[in-house]
Order: structure tokens, then sequence, then C-alpha cells
């Protein structure tokens, strides 16, 4: 109609990186989109950020902010292990969806879940917002919904980004960050051997593997003093 006008509609996609690694932060990431430009996405390459090579999502990275609003948030080790020792990391994780769902006024909201319980987090995202936004929450939407797709790639480049920093300031190898990379846990072991009373920002001590070999080495320093 002559002298209509139209309204954007915003989709936001989010998705962290980082959610399992003992060092560094967790990484959340939310992409709001024009709607009519999310046929964009597939064809640019955008997948989950995990089925992507590291040089492959640095290379979407511009591409992916340049589409739309984009904001990330990094949960540091501090803000994580409060809340880890309540059982409370699923609903840390809710509570920065719900900042980045305030920050950028989408009108439309999809959430890679978390919770065994997909619906049950879009609910709590939803309510922990404070607004009346719809919130589509499913397991793998990473790999299935190419907005969430982006916020992945957008959290993960930055989560590498944080690990090679940290690496660089520690000057030796530190691995990804995952309990599961014996590079990581080679260097944790060292470096607590090193530093026997610190327990630096980078660190999860949360987490079971870095509170198993705090106990391993604690064993072996009362072992030192004899009976």
């Amino acid at each position: 109609m002559e002298g209509s006008a139209t309204t954007t509609r915003w989709v936001l996609g989010l998705d962290e990186a980082g959610r399992g690694s003992v060092l560094g932060p967790l990484v959340v990431g939310g992409l709001a989109v024009p709607v009519e430009r999310i046929p964009e996405l597939r064809p640019m390459g955008v997948r989950d950020s995990k089925a992507l090579p590291p040089a492959r999502r640095e290379a979407l990275y511009d591409s992916v902010r340049a589409i739309g609003r984009a904001q990330t948030v990094h949960i540091e080790p501090g803000r994580i292990d409060p809340r880890v020792a309540r059982g409370g990391l699923n609903e840390l994780e809710a509570e920065v969806f719900a900042e980045l769902i305030r920050a950028l006024s989408p009108d439309e909201v999809r959430v890679d879940a978390c919770d065994p319980n997909a619906a049950r987090f879009g609910r709590t995202v939803r309510r922990l917002s404070g607004l009346a936004v719809p919130v589509r929450s499913r397991h793998k939407a990473d790999r299935d919904d190419p907005v969430v797709g982006a916020a992945s790639i957008l959290a993960k480049v930055e989560r590498d980004r944080a690990l090679a920093q940290l690496e660089r300031d520690l000057a030796c190898p530190i691995g990804s960050g995952y309990p599961s990379d014996t590079t990581t846990m080679r260097f944790l072991s060292r470096w607590l051997d090193d530093h026997p009373k610190e327990r630096p920002p980078w660190l999860r001590q949360s987490w079971a593997p870095t509170r198993k070999l705090l106990g391993l080495k604690a064993s072996h320093r009362l072992e030192e003093f004899g009976p």
C-alpha cells in the first residue's frame, strides 16, 4: 500500500562456548538479525562453530557481525565457581542470555538449550529477561538454526582469542582448556606444582578435574613431611 511503513523484525540467536573448560572464560554470543536477512547466513558458510575449522570461524566473524547487531559476554571463573558450587551453572547461563536479550531488544529469541529440558530452559531465560518476547529453546539449535549458529561463531572465536591471549601471558602451551586435552592437564599439573599457594583468576576451581588435581597435590605435599 502506498505510503505504508514496514517495521524490521529482529531475531536474536544465543549460544555459548567454553562451558566445559577448566581454564578461561565461558563466552556467550548474541546476534540479532533482521528476519529477511536470515537466508543469507547459510550461503555465507554459517554453521555450528564446532563444525568449522578455526581459520574459517575467524574469517566469518566480521561478516556475521556486519549482518546484524552483535554482543558478547565473557563469564570469568570468579563468577562461574560460586554458581557451580550451588549447582547453578544453567541458571547463570540463562541470566547472561537474559542480559543479552535486554541489551539487543529482539522480537524473537532462539537459544541453544544447556538444560536437558529445553522448554524449561527457554521459560527460565524469558522470565529472567523480564520481557514479553517469545523464546524458542532447542537442543542442537547451533547446528539446526543459522541464527544460533552465527551466535556460536561469535562466542567460539572470542573464547579462542581469550585462550590464545592467556597462552601468550603464561608463555607456554596450555592446549584447548578442556579436561580431555592432555596438553591442558599437563600444563595445569605443572603450574600447580610451581605455584602451590596460588589460585589464578583463569582457573575454574569448582571443576571436578581441578578439585581432583588440587587434592592430589595437597596429599603429595603432606606426604613429603612424613608421618
